[in-house]
C-alpha cells in the first residue's frame, strides 16, 4: 500500500513512523555521529527521542536533524565536514536495485538545504553527492533546482557520469516533475530530457526504473514528448532490447490507461485496428459476490489487442465514478476470435472506493478505444 508522508499505513495499528524512527534506529545514528570529537552521543538520543512521538515521518526527519545541529559547528562548510565524517559506509555497490538506504540518514540532506541553500550552494551539494551514496537526497536537491536551476543542472549533468549508480539515479530522480511526497518544482517539466538521454542506456534497472518513471510524469503533460524519446531511444540502440521494451512499457502505464493512441500504437497495438467486441455480464450481482465478465473480440485482419475495462459506478445522488482495470492482451485473428475473462468481487469495503446499490456499466476498452458496454445492478 503506498503511504503518504504521514507514515500511515499497512492496516489499522501500523506506524510507518514508528518502524523508522525508535529506540533501536536513533541509537545507530547516534553511534555514527559518536565518532566526531566533542558529540555526546547519548545526549543526542536522549532528546531525539524525548520528542519523537506524536509527529510525522517528515517532521522526524526535521527533529532529529535539529538534534543532530545543537551538536555540530554552526560554520556551514565545518559542518559538512562533519556531516560527511559521521556518515556510514556507502550502500552496497554489488546491488543493483531497490536500496533505498534507511531514512535516519537524510539528515545531512536536511541541513544541505538549512544551512547551504543560499551562500554555500557548491559545497552543499558536495554533500548531497556524498550523502545520497547512504539514503536517496532526491527531496533535498529540489531545493537547490528552485533557487539555483542552472548551476544544480550543470551539476547534475556530471552526476549522470557517475561511478555510483545511486548519484545517477538522484539525476532522474530529483528532477521528476511529481516525485512522491515532494512539492512540485519550478523547472520546466522538459528540461531535464536531455538528462534523461544518457540514464536511459544505464546498465542498472534503479537507474532506468526511475527514468521510465519519470517519463510516465511527464506523459500527463507532455505525452508526445515521451513517445518522440522514447522512439529516439530505441532506433539510438543504446540500450539492450529487452530493458528498453521494459523502460517503455513503464513510462506508457499511464497514458496506455487513457487510451493515448501514440503511446499505444509504440507498444504495438493499433488503436484503429477493425475489430468487433462484444461483452457479456450477468443482470444482477450482490455485494459480496463476483461479477463474471466475458470479452470476445474478432478481427477482420490478426491484430494484437490491449483490453482493459472500465467500471462506471453509480453514486448516491445520480452521480458516477470510474475505475480502469485491466482485463488482459493477446491476439485476435479472422475465424480466431480472442475470449477473455475475469471474476471481478464485488467488494463490500474497497480499499479506493464503495460499491452502492444501482445501475453501474462496463466499458470494455481495445487498444485504447471505447468498443463495448454492458449493464448491471448491484443489489
Amino acid at each position: 500500500m503506498a503511504r503518504g508522508p504521514d507514515g500511515q499505513g499497512g492496516g489499522a495499528g501500523f506506524s510507518l513512523s514508528d518502524q523508522l524512527f525508535n529506540a533501536g534506529s536513533i541509537a545507530d545514528l547516534a553511534r555514527d555521529f559518536a565518532v566526531l570529537p566533542g558529540f555526546d552521543a547519548a545526549r543526542f538520543e536522549v532528546e531525539a527521542l524525548t520528542e519523537l512521538e506524536g509527529r510525522t515521518l517528515l517532521q522526524r526527519l526535521d527533529w532529529l536533524a535539529s538534534c543532530a545541529e545543537a551538536q555540530l559547528p554552526r560554520d556551514f562548510p565545518a559542518m559538512a565536514d562533519a556531516l560527511e565524517t559521521a556518515m556510514p559506509p556507502p550502500l552496497d555497490p554489488a546491488l543493483s536495485d531497490d536500496d533505498f538506504g534507511r531514512f535516519i540518514h537524510a539528515v545531512p540532506g536536511i541541513l544541505a538545504v538549512r544551512h547551504g541553500l543560499e551562500n554555500h550552494r557548491e559545497r552543499a551539494l558536495d554533500l548531497l553527492h556524498a550523502a545520497t551514496q547512504r539514503f536517496s537526497m532526491e527531496f533535498y536537491i529540489r531545493p537547490f533546482l528552485d533557487r539555483w536551476p542552472e548551476e544544480t543542472l550543470a551539476r547534475l549533468g556530471t552526476w549522470a557520469e557517475d561511478d555510483n549508480y545511486h548519484v545517477r539515479r538522484l539525476v532522474s530522480e530529483g528532477t521528476r516533475p511529481m516525485l512522491p511526497w515532494a512539492g512540485r518544482i519550478a523547472l520546466d517539466p522538459l528540461r531535464p530530457l536531455p538528462l534523461l538521454d544518457r540514464l536511459h542506456a544505464d546498465r542498472t534497472r534503479y537507474v532506468t526504473r526511475s527514468v521510465a518513471n519519470h517519463l510516465n510524469d511527464i506523459s500527463k503533460i507532455a505525452p508526445e514528448a515521451v513517445t518522440g524519446r522514447l522512439r529516439d531511444w530505441a532506433a539510438s540502440g543504446r540500450q539492450a532490447p529487452r530493458e528498453m521494451d521494459w523502460i517503455t512499457r513503464h513510462a506508457l502505464r499511464t497514458a496506455v490507461k487513457r487510451g493515448e493512441p501514440e503511446a499505444l500504437r509504440l507498444l504495438g497495438f493499433d488503436p484503429d485496428a477493425a475489430l468487433c467486441v462484444d461483452v457479456t455480464v450477468p443482470e444482477r450481482v450482490a455485494i459480496g459476490e463476483v461479477l463474471d465478465i466475458g470479452v470476445s473480440i474478432a478481427a477482420e485482419a490478426e491484430a494484437r489487442v490491449l483490453v482493459d475495462y472500465r467500471v462506471v459506478f453509480h453514486r448516491p445522488g445520480g452521480r458516477t465514478g470510474q475505475k480502469v482495470f485491466k482485463l488482459g492482451q493477446g491476439r485476435a485473428a479472422p475465424g480466431a476470435p480472442l475470449v477473455l475473462v475475469k471474476a471481478h468481487r464485488i467488494k463490500a469495503a474497497a480499499s479506493t472506493f464503495r460499491w452502492h446499490p444501482g445501475p453501474h456499466r462496463i466499458v470494455v476498452q481495445v487498444n485504447g478505444r471505447d468498443r463495448a458496454e454492458a449493464g448491471f445492478e448491484v443489489i
